[in-house]
């Protein structure tokens, strides 16, 4: 699709959330089409004038546009991915609920929200809508596309899409397909949600007991045993209930609950189901990673249960151009969010 068969409206909010209007059918691999397609997305910085300075950021399951909120110390002010020097896109996937065409919008068939008639999203359908941003932007080169988790799934997905575009590519706990374990947790997850009495009833609020116990599911795979024993231990041996463990899950569910989407969950656990590089090429999965020759650093955590280290081992030994970092974290998966000193200190000089 070239940019001059977009409708681009591109509207400037106090938030700095930026929309682009793509007022044309958007075909989704499933087949089905959604009549029109919004984006929310955030860009800091500006482009050099050779174009040269681009950075993309692929957010995972329950982030949004403004990765310089939910990335601090990584990128943003006073980090290494930083608005001084480089151009910075961050695009909300398409399916959640911050601001993208997901189960919330208006249906335009309708007037109506989709909720759960909104259809099936992949990570390539995200892609796609990630390429008609890159062109009503008028970016030609990405120079560091990169992603953790479901972000770094639509960072490898891209990378099979659009290989000419992307200069370099940095992935961190993620995979180049989803494993039976991570479909067994999200099918768990959609159980949960799928549990709660209010599931499906079309209001924007159905599903969210569900949605809690969903995220508490989440958290055993985000963290891990030794992190919950060394932070969630009650010091007294003789308490029998409220446990600091109990609480902590309950708090983290509450918090999901008031920021988030039982369809958006239900529905991006599905998407995140579904990758696999693979899937319509007429290659199996080594196949298609040999056919990434971006040089690449990946980074894998050590204690990560969810995605764990024989992911990136098994990216790194069949793609090309590609390095691997092992890095220790008390944190699993999280990790990827929280460690941003230790990013820093391998992502630098890979960059230079």
């Amino acid at each position: 699709m070239s940019s001059g068969q977009l409708v681009v409206i591109l509207c400037l909010m106090q938030s700095q959330t930026q929309y682009l209007t793509y007022k044309h059918p958007f075909v989704l691999e499933c087949g089905e089409v959604l009549p029109s397609l919004t984006i929310a997305y955030h860009t800091y910085g500006a482009k050099n004038e050779a174009g040269t300075n681009v950075v993309w950021v692929c957010h995972a399951l329950t982030a949004n546009a403004d990765v310089s909120d939910w990335w601090k110390g990584l990128v943003g002010n006073g980090s290494l991915i930083n608005e001084q020097d480089y151009f910075i896109v961050c695009a909300n996937i398409i399916g959640s609920c911050y601001g993208s065409t997901g189960p919330l919008s208006e249906n335009p068939n309708t007037g109506t929200p989709y909720f759960s008639s909104f259809p099936s999203v992949t990570i390539r359908d995200m892609v796609n809508a990630h390429i008609l941003l890159r062109e009503a932007l008028g970016i030609h080169s990405i120079a560091l596309l990169m992603g953790g988790s479901m972000g770094g799934y639509q960072a490898l997905e891209w990378s099979l899409l659009e290989p000419t575009r992307i200069q370099k590519l940095f992935l961190i706990a993620t995979s180049p397909s989803e494993s039976a374990w991570g479909v067994a947790v999200h099918t768990a997850q959609r159980l949960a949600i799928e549990a709660d009495p209010t599931w499906n009833s079309m209001d924007a609020n159905a599903g969210a007991a569900g949605l809690k116990a969903a995220r508490a599911i989440g958290m055993l795979t985000y963290r891990n045993y030794g992190i919950f024993q060394e932070a969630q231990t009650d010091p007294d041996p003789e308490k029998i209930d409220n446990f600091k463990a109990s609480s902590y899950i309950n708090y983290q569910g509450d918090k999901l609950v008031k920021r988030f989407n039982a369809y958006s969950y239900w529905l991006l656990t599905k998407s995140m189901d579904s990758h696999h590089l693979s899937r319509g090429r007429g290659m199996d999965l080594m196949a298609a990673l040999h056919a990434i020759n971006i040089p690449t650093l990946i980074i894998g955590i050590k204690s990560d249960i969810l995605c764990p280290l024989e992911e990136q081992r098994f990216m790194a030994a069949h793609l090309p151009n590609a390095q691997l970092v092992e890095i220790d974290s008390t944190y699993g998966h999280d990790g990827f969010i929280i460690e941003t000193k230790q990013i820093t200190t391998h992502l630098a000089p890979f960059l230079q």
